[in-house]
């Protein structure tokens, strides 16, 4: 077994590249009066979802896991809905919108695989769960 962290998983690498580029190189490109609209939602969205797989990801239960990869994969898909639309509106190129599509589909694959992965895992069959007194760690087996 090899034990791996949260920065460890793929999911999360994915997901936080993702939200990274969209804040470092979407949202300066959306126009002033988008500021309190569709920048906030976009910024909401991509950042909801790293967050909600770290949240899956110190769930003790399989169900509760499930549930936020769940919520992240709707926040994945609402900013790509964003994105698009950043797009139709010509705020973002078609580069930019190619760079985050591609990001986008890794991260729903790895997404799905790792609810499915959490589904047929149930609590604790093929991750055992260790407290620490300063956090919890998950062993993933290869």
């Amino acid at each position: 077994m090899k034990k791996h962290g949260l920065k460890d998983l793929l999911v999360w690498q994915k997901a936080n590249e993702l939200a990274v580029f969209v804040c470092r190189e979407v949202l300066p490109l959306l126009p002033p009066e988008e500021k309190y609209v569709l920048d906030q939602q976009l910024r909401r969205s991509v950042q909801s979802v790293p967050a909600n797989i770290a949240e899956a990801y110190g769930r003790y239960t399989f169900q509760e896991g499930v549930r936020f990869s769940y919520i992240a994969r709707g926040s994945l898909e609402e900013t790509y809905s964003h994105l698009i639309l950043d797009k139709d509106l010509e705020y973002i190129s078609s580069e930019i919108l190619a760079v985050c599509t591609e990001i986008y589909r890794e991260t729903a694959r790895l997404l799905n695989g790792y609810i499915e992965y959490l589904k047929q895992s149930k609590e604790g069959e093929k991750r055992n769960k260790i407290m620490d007194a300063d956090f919890q760690e998950i062993y993933v087996s290869s």
